[in-house]
């Protein structure tokens, strides 16, 4: 990294990309359990599905800092586990297993066959296993192809040959998969096209009768090389091959997928052909024809099928009869190609079929869908078509045949995975005013896109919400003997009381309990076997199991104002300041210390530790006093009360909670002190379990009000809950066991504490004024919680509301019929009723039309009514392309909504009709459009922006400044500043920063005297723009489509020589530089990011935090680029992330430096993901790492 950057910033990923590119299913843990293991950008995740429950849960996810272009799951004979195979950027293939004891993945082999990169000629693209996990198939689009012989030595660890080459110049690879031939030597089949002739063909005639071939190699296992066994023509359109069960299983070879056909073939079989149905309808093309995008083979005992997916989304049932010998067994030659209509699901990346029945569609876009099979299709009333009636032949003609969609009936939804891809745009703002902003997102295509809202926090299950007769001070819950399993008694403290509830069927109060119903309760502690205590302010009842109570009182003119209990222990502090312990003994009676030890101010808290496995008592007392410090004490009877180690505060502690927790970098548990403070502020330190020395200090704000703490269970595991104006979470993260605290999405508790029912066997009671609530917390892997809103095209863009919660959003359609088309097509068809019944768009997408767009402006409440209050639909062909809030100083500066719209237009290549700049006024406190006018322009505007008191207009690469009239807007100043397209438009006083399609920024003056625009500063490099943000006067962040993230700053001597006042001729006349403007931008920061960023933004993300620039990509991902404050934590960072390289090389063997420099040399940017992986190491690593930094 270029150490010259006088700038620095930790690039951290707050929510991985969500995009799946491929799924591979396997028994990856080595048990029969089968799990999914999914690429998603450079991250490889496992997934673990729950028949019983009929869920998926994400068990780890782990970066591997490449390209993975492709998976591949093989298991080598009489293994009971499977292993992962990756093709990446690397130019190297690695073999990974998964090793549960560690929950992480673990490397094998690494063998380099090429250069790094995507490059057409460098295998991994392609990846083929042998269905027996004999052998591999990598490949390159082009020319070459590289088989690796798979085994094991005598140890029986995985080994993997020498690469034998298979190389064929010249020719394209479509698609390749491995054929099941039982145990006879491994054959691979790939679609290729030979192009050697039309190299040499000017004419173009050799283009045209250009030939597909489907080419069998063959791995001869005997004399250790690879031979191309058999090739033959098929249908020039086939793009996909699936693997046909062979050996006992089934007659072998593969299905050809091409356009509008599937066909069976194999080397010893004839072919057999089918066509692919097309949806019936009065709104659907009957000519259009459909190609398969996705599928899968299942295997059953004694039978197989496949389910392949069309570009609309049906899933179809392709089976394959066999001849039958006298007996009625199948011979192995294929008799026909069967297909019918199976049901509607969203467009697939992957499908994976379980073994337990369900059915895990890894979705192109929106969310992924778990789906449980009802049944197979094979007694239902579907038309069934089969080869006999097509021609084997690829050449000849035949008649379409034709299915009616309907709704699912032979796999039914269970869950649905919350995925952002493709994301589309992002603002953070707090329009609920709470501690945190917000983060709301438009994501998804079609009918499927939603508006999101994401909150940073847990999500909570309310099971009771109770009103109360009075407000009460505490709760404990506790149950009457230790070997019970569940809570008995619920106990509630007020102000001049204790009410004690029963909890069993009904909750319901007791009286005859031996509580002190009379006084206040402090702390409440089942006590040995199964004895209960209570702590009131004079005194403690220890109430024995026949109800008989001992009562300690408190001395004389004194009371109790803080205790706290274990099973074995109590400690309270009286008025007087002195602190006084109890043990209990081996007859369960209580036995009071003689030694007292009195503090120097008034004890605000005390903690005592859950007594260890296998001791009698907890080592250290915890004792905060309202001076501002805590003490730990000694409980060891030869030191009892001693004082061990002391913590200054900087505010007098309100709660303290010794606790035990897993701690990922030990590779243990480690003892904790837990802290909270009246100032709102959490601390949590390592408390040393021999010396009771208190060191590294982490802290925390939690809100403006005193921190409580509690001691609570989740998921098997103890946590910490913390409550002050919000309610918090403290647990080690399940995956990387890693100590997070976390907000939970609740209401603000005053008071909590563990609660155990048979209805609800781990949760919490908390009180909430004068509310008793019960919770639990079952997720905690996902902390970024999603509120979705449906919307009813692609979003493109939206803005918020200056004056009110709302968000416009605009949205628009390629290649859809708009709803009057759509309209007229039904009224024409002459249908009735219920044949003239629309399918749902959110299951089966919108009618297909060629040059047709369908746009739409919704206005969006996210925060009351959570739906879309308005919509205006965009007649004639018009698709909105851009939008912008604008108060115009004309109209007493009233907002306006202005939307930029193209007509007719034709994505690629670019052409268009008309553009038009529509304005709108807010009616109904936001909630409603009124159409003022639209303004004819001579390209669609794609950046609109609020400048000055009137509209700044990108159209094509001219800047514009417009101001409303009565009829239309009013040009006002115009000036061509980019070469190309302006994308995007960002300002600050008088300065605008243009985005360039494909060429960087253009930082540009108006000066207002003169009404003149002048571009005087560019970029040096044609980077191609997707998003860009001022983080201030003269730096601008971006992104481009690339996927990298840049800031730019404008030299500080043409910053100011273009603020000065007058007319800008030093400017104009300046000369010009390399045809561009007269200065240039100079690079702060640069950092591949893998993801097409396509919003970012300055934003808080905490309450009184620094200034961070959040960042969203297109597949999901939201990133945060934290500036570092000083040199001496760079230098640190630096130091750590390039041990990591060295210690953790990354999975794929792709090298770190040179992939997150994969454009452009890293400059200025910490990895923070990388950082990440410091505490997943083990205890041995993170000490070869931490020695030397």
């Amino acid at each position: 990294m270029a150490t010259t950057s006088s700038m620095f910033m930790y690039s951290l990923t707050i929510q991985p990309p969500s995009s799946i590119t491929q799924a591979v299913l396997g028994q990856f843990a080595g048990t029969k359990e089968q799990q999914i293991v999914t690429a998603s950008g450079s991250r490889l995740t496992l997934h673990r599905p729950d028949p019983q429950q009929a869920k998926i849960t994400t068990v780890l996810s782990q970066d591997v800092f490449g390209i993975v272009r492709t998976l591949a799951a093989f298991r080598l004979a009489g293994s009971n586990k499977d292993y992962i195979i990756i093709g990446s950027d690397s130019g190297r293939i690695t073999i990974i297993e998964y090793v549960p004891a560690q929950n992480r993945f673990n490397r094998l082999h690494l063998e380099t066959f090429g250069k790094s990169g995507i490059r057409r000629v460098i295998p991994g693209q392609y990846l083929a296993v042998d269905p027996k996990g004999r052998a591999c198939l990598i490949a390159s689009v082009e020319k070459n192809k590289l088989v690796y012989v798979l085994n094991r030595n005598a140890q029986a660890e995985l080994t993997i040959s020498s690469p034998l080459e298979a190389h064929k110049p010249q020719t394209l690879v479509f698609a390749l998969v491995g054929l099941d031939v039982g145990y006879e030597n491994p054959v691979f089949a790939a679609l290729e096209v030979d192009y050697t002739e039309c190299d040499q063909d000017p004419t173009g005639q050799a283009f045209e009768d250009l030939e597909k071939s489907l080419v069998y190699y063959e791995l001869d296992l005997g004399l250790n090389h690879v031979v191309r066994k058999w090739s033959d023509p098929v249908d020039r359109t086939a793009t996909m091959l699936f693997q046909v069960p062979g050996g006992a299983d089934g007659p072998s070879g593969v299905l050809v997928c091409g356009l509008d056909n599937i066909t069976y073939r194999h080397s010893n079989q004839d072919p057999f052909r089918v066509a692919i149905p097309r949806r019936r309808g009065p709104t659907e093309n009957p000519e259009r024809k459909r190609f398969i995008v996705s599928g899968v083979m299942h295997k059953m005992r004694g039978a197989f099928f496949f389910l392949l997916q069309t570009e609309d989304g049906d899933l179809f049932k392709v089976t394959i009869d066999m001849v039958e010998d006298e007996a009625g067994q199948a011979t192995g030659e294929v008799k026909r190609l069967k297909i019918k209509y199976f049901d509607t699901v969203p467009i697939a990346s992957s499908l994976c079929i379980l073994k337990s029945g369900f059915l895990f569609v890894a979705s192109e876009t929106g969310n992924h869908h778990f789906y449980q099979f009802e049944k197979l299709g094979d007694d239902d009333n579907e038309t069934e078509f089969d080869s006999e009636s097509f021609s084997a032949d690829p050449t000849e003609p035949y008649a379409p045949i034709y299915f009616n969609p309907r709704g699912s009936e032979n796999v039914n939804l269970v869950e649905s995975i919350d995925s952002m891809n493709p994301q589309l745009d992002c603002k953070v703002a707090n329009l609920t005013e709470e501690d945190a902003p917000q983060i709301y997102s438009i994501c998804g295509s079609g009918a499927r896109s939603t508006f999101r809202t994401l909150k940073h926090g847990l999500e909570v299950n309310d099971i009771v919400d109770s009103e109360l007769p009075g407000i009460p001070s505490a709760v404990w819950t506790t149950k009457i003997t230790r070997q019970d399993e569940y809570d008995a008694y619920i106990v509630l403290s007020f102000t001049n009381g204790t009410l004690v509830l029963s909890i069993g069927e009904t909750v319901e109060e007791v009286t005859d309990t031996g509580f002190l119903s009379s006084a206040a309760t402090l702390a409440v502690q089942q006590i040995g076997e199964d004895a209960l205590i209570q702590v009131h302010p004079k005194g403690i009842r220890h109430i024995l199991a026949d109800r008989k109570v001992n009562e300690w009182p408190a001395p004389q003119h004194r009371s109790i104002v803080a205790a706290t209990t274990n099973e074995r222990q109590i400690a309270v502090a009286l008025s007087s300041g002195e602190i006084v312990y109890f043990e209990m003994d081996s007859d369960g009676s209580l036995n009071e210390y003689d030694e007292k030890r009195e503090m120097s101010g008034t004890v605000t808290c005390l903690s005592l530790g859950e007594v260890p496995e296998g001791r009698v008592r907890s080592q250290f007392l915890a004792v905060g006093c309202d001076d501002s410090t805590v003490r730990i004490l000694s409980l060891d009877p030869e030191s009892t009360l001693e004082n061990k180690s002391v913590q200054a505060l900087t505010s007098a502690p309100s709660a303290l909670s010794i606790m035990a927790m897993v701690d990922s970098t030990s590779g243990g548990s480690t003892l904790y002190l837990h802290i909270g403070l009246y100032s709102g502020v959490y601390l949590r330190t390592v408390l040393d379990e021999v010396t009771g020395e208190l060191s590294d200090t982490r802290t925390r704000f939690l809100g403006p009000k005193p921190a409580k703490l509690f001691r609570v269970s989740v998921r098997g595991q103890p946590a910490i809950l913390g409550l002050s104006s919000r309610a918090w979470l403290g647990y080690s993260d399940p995956q990387t066991k890693g100590f997070t605290l976390t907000p939970l999405n609740y209401v603000p508790l005053e008071w909590g504490w563990n609660f155990s029912s048979e209805q609800c066997v781990e949760g919490m009671v908390g009180i909430q004024g004068q509310n008793l609530r019960i919770f639990s917390i079952e997720k905690l892997g996902n902390n970024l919680l999603q509120e979705s809103i449906p919307l009813k095209y692609t979003p493109r863009e939206f803005v918020r509301n200056p004056d009110h919660p709302l968000f416009c959003v605009i949205e628009s359609e390629n290649n859809t019929l708009s709803p009057s088309t759509k309209a007229s097509l039904i009224n024409d068809s002459g249908l009735v009723n219920g044949e003239a019944a629309e399918l749902p768009p959110e299951e089966f997408g919108f009618p297909r039309a060629q040059g047709h767009w369908a746009s739409c402006v919704q206005i969006i409440d996210p925060i009351n009514t959570k739906e879309v209050v308005h919509h205006i639909e965009l007649d004639d062909n018009e698709a909105a392309v851009s939008i912008a809030t604008v108060s115009f100083s004309s109209q007493d500066d009233e907002t306006f909504l202005v939307v930029g719209t193209g007509k007719d237009m034709v994505v690629s290549p670019r052409s268009f009709t008309a553009g038009f700049i529509h304005v709108y006024r807010f009616q109904e406190e936001g909630k409603e459009l009124e159409f003022i006018h639209k303004t004819k322009v001579e390209e669609p505007p794609l950046a609109l922006l609020a400048f000055q008191g009137r509209l700044l207009a990108g159209v094509g690469s001219e800047l514009r400044i417009y101001d409303l009239g009565m009829k239309q807007l009013l040009r006002k100043c115009q000036a061509q500043v980019v070469p190309k397209l302006i994308v995007g438009l960002q300002t600050q006083g008088s300065r605008i920063i243009a985005s360039d399609v494909q060429e960087s920024v253009v930082y540009v003056v108006y000066k207002y005297l003169e009404n003149r625009l002048i571009p005087f500063v560019d970029d040096v490099i044609a980077r191609w723009t997707t998003c860009t943000t001022m983080v201030d006067y003269e730096t601008v962040a971006g992104g481009d489509k690339f996927g990298n993230l840049w800031l730019l700053r404008c030299p500080q001597k043409a910053s100011e020589e273009a603020d000065e006042d007058g007319s800008g001729a030093h400017l104009i006349h300046e000369r010009q530089y390399l045809q561009g403007a007269p200065n240039r931008t100079a690079l702060m920061c640069h950092f591949f990011s893998q993801d097409i960023p396509t919003s970012i933004q300055k934003t808080q993300l905490v309450a009184g935090g620094r200034d961070v620039l959040i960042w969203t990509g297109l597949q999901g991902t939201i990133g945060v680029l934290v500036p570092f404050m000083g040199r001496e934590d760079v230098d640190f960072f630096q130091t750590l992330e390039q041990h990591l390289r060295s210690e953790d090389a990354p999975l794929a063997g792709r090298d770190h430096l040179i992939y997150r420099s994969y454009y452009v040399p890293i400059k200025g940017v910490i990895d923070g993901d990388c950082e990440f992986l410091f505490s997943s190491l083990g205890a041995d690593p993170i000490r070869a790492v931490a020695v030397p930094c």
